[in-house]
Formats: C-alpha cells, sequence, structure tokens
C-alpha cells in the first residue's frame, strides 16, 4: 500500500513540477522588477503605509515580508503597515493554486480577502496606537542587514531553487495526506478538528506561525484536499507570512514588541477566518 501511494503522490507531483517553475520563474521576475520600489514606496507612505503595504503585499514576490520586517526593526514603518503585509503576503500559496489550476475566480477572491483584511487591521492597529501614544522611536541605523532570495543569482537560479524546495514540501504533503485518506477513509479526514467551527481557525492559525513556507504548502493542499475549512484556510493562510515573523524576531531585540506583533497578527489571522467561515465569502 504505501508503495502505491508513494508512486501515485510521485506521478501527481511530477505533473504540477512545470507549473509551479513557471509560476516561480514569473515570481522572481516580478520580485526582480518591483521590490526595491516597493521598499521606497512603504518608507515614504507615511500615515498611508497600511495601506500601501497591504496592496503590494498581495504582489508576488517572495522576501517582501522579510524586508519590511526588517524596516519595522529599523523603526522606519509602523506596526500597522507590517501586520498589513504579513496578512496580505501570499508566501507559496499563488503558485500552489496556479500549479493545481485552481479557478481564477477563486484565487482572486482569496488575494482580495486578503487585501482587504491586511489593510483594515493595519489602520485599526495604527490608528489604536497612535492615540495610546505608542509610536516607535528607534532610528534607520538600528537595522544592517536584509533577508532576499540571493537576488544575485539573477531570476532563473532562484527560481529553480524555490521550485525544488516546494517540490520536495509537496511531495512530503502529497504523501501524508494521501496516506491519511488510505487510512483513516475521506470521510473521516473531512471531519477532522481543522473543519470544525472556531477550533479550525484557532489551529489553522498556528499553523501559519510556523515561520517558513512549510505553513502555507501545509494549509494550501489540507483545504484543496478537503481536509480543512474555508474560514480555517483564511485564518492560516492571513497568519502565515513566511520568513517574515523569523526575520523580525531576528532583528527586533524587544522581545516584549515582537510578541504582541505576533498576537496580534494571530490574533487578526483568526478573527478574519471566522469571519470567512460565517459569510461565506469562498
Amino acid at each position: 500500500m504505501l508503495l502505491d501511494i508513494a508512486l501515485d503522490t510521485v506521478k501527481d507531483s511530477v505533473k504540477v513540477l512545470p507549473f509551479l517553475f513557471l509560476a516561480y520563474l514569473f515570481i522572481e521576475w516580478m520580485e526582480k522588477r518591483t521590490e526595491e520600489k516597493n521598499l521606497a514606496w512603504v518608507h515614504a507612505a507615511g500615515r498611508w503605509g497600511p495601506v500601501l503595504g497591504g496592496a503590494l503585499g498581495v504582489i508576488p514576490q517572495c522576501g517582501f515580508s522579510a524586508a519590511t520586517a526588517n524596516l519595522y526593526a529599523g523603526g522606519v514603518i509602523t506596526r500597522g503597515t507590517l501586520l498589513a503585509v504579513f496578512l496580505s503576503t501570499s508566501d507559496e500559496m499563488l503558485p500552489i493554486l496556479l500549479s493545481r489550476n485552481v479557478p481564477t475566480a477563486f484565487i482572486g477572491k482569496v488575494l482580495l480577502f486578503k487585501l482587504a483584511c491586511g489593510m483594515a487591521a493595519g489602520v485599526t492597529v495604527d490608528a489604536v496606537e497612535q492615540r495610546l501614544n505608542r509610536g516607535r522611536r528607534k532610528q534607520i541605523h538600528d537595522f544592517c542587514e536584509q533577508e532576499h532570495c540571493h537576488c544575485e543569482d539573477g531570476v532563473l537560479l532562484p527560481a529553480l531553487r524555490h521550485t525544488g524546495k516546494i517540490f520536495l514540501f509537496l511531495l512530503l504533503v502529497s504523501f501524508a495526506l494521501a496516506l491519511a485518506v488510505e487510512t483513516l477513509g475521506a470521510e473521516k479526514l473531512a471531519s477532522f478538528v481543522l473543519n470544525r467551527p472556531v477550533w479550525g481557525e484557532l489551529l489553522a492559525g498556528i499553523i501559519g506561525l510556523i515561520p517558513n513556507c512549510a505553513a502555507s504548502v501545509i494549509i494550501t493542499e489540507l483545504y484543496l484536499s478537503g481536509g480543512m475549512s474555508a474560514g480555517a484556510m483564511a485564518s492560516g493562510l492571513l497568519v502565515g507570512a513566511g520568513v517574515g515573523v523569523l526575520v523580525l524576531c531576528r532583528m527586533e531585540r524587544d522581545w516584549k514588541d515582537n510578541l504582541l506583533t505576533i498576537a496580534l497578527l494571530y490574533g487578526w489571522g483568526v478573527a478574519f477566518g471566522l469571519l470567512a467561515e460565517l459569510l461565506p465569502i469562498f
């Protein structure tokens, strides 16, 4: 049984490999053209930072959340702007959905929802912190390095690296899900806790906090396989900011400030996930 599942998983995963590579090639090309300019815009946006940050976070670019974490650590942008970027960024969700030939209308709804959530949360957080006079007093020279995906290597090599890494994650996750379906049955998998109201959103948000690309891979694949509700998917993908949280914790030495940022990210993500489940949006 294990051999059959493994062979089927490899066959299914290989089929999406070309589409995955093309998606990452496009993302690397977009990042090469826009990231530096986008960071400059966010820097200069002032009180409009959360609005602009949310909009730019939706654009496919693998290092934007990490770069904005550096800007926040240096006091260049507000917490609201950082949260807007974290909530709106798609990380590995977009290339996986594209490689799975998911309807364009669904992808558009997910991206627009993340955009709206990022903007709303960012503007609200900045307004509250301004009212409470909790503005940051750090200076630009307090940060000295940024997380990039070896941009000096051009477009092709980073795209190949990303494709290989995500393909491996995809292979492992797909195998685990196929094994679960074969062992437990499709109905039991569908009734798993991630498909239950409230608990699903809370747990998916915890998965989203995993500070690497595995989180969005797991969440997207679980949803596509029927093992996660739409609200839980929204919660996990909103909280998931890729390596952004990891870079923030490394660059910002005020651990209390980091805990507040992460708590707000989780809280907003779960709240919007519950909203998506109630409406329903997807």
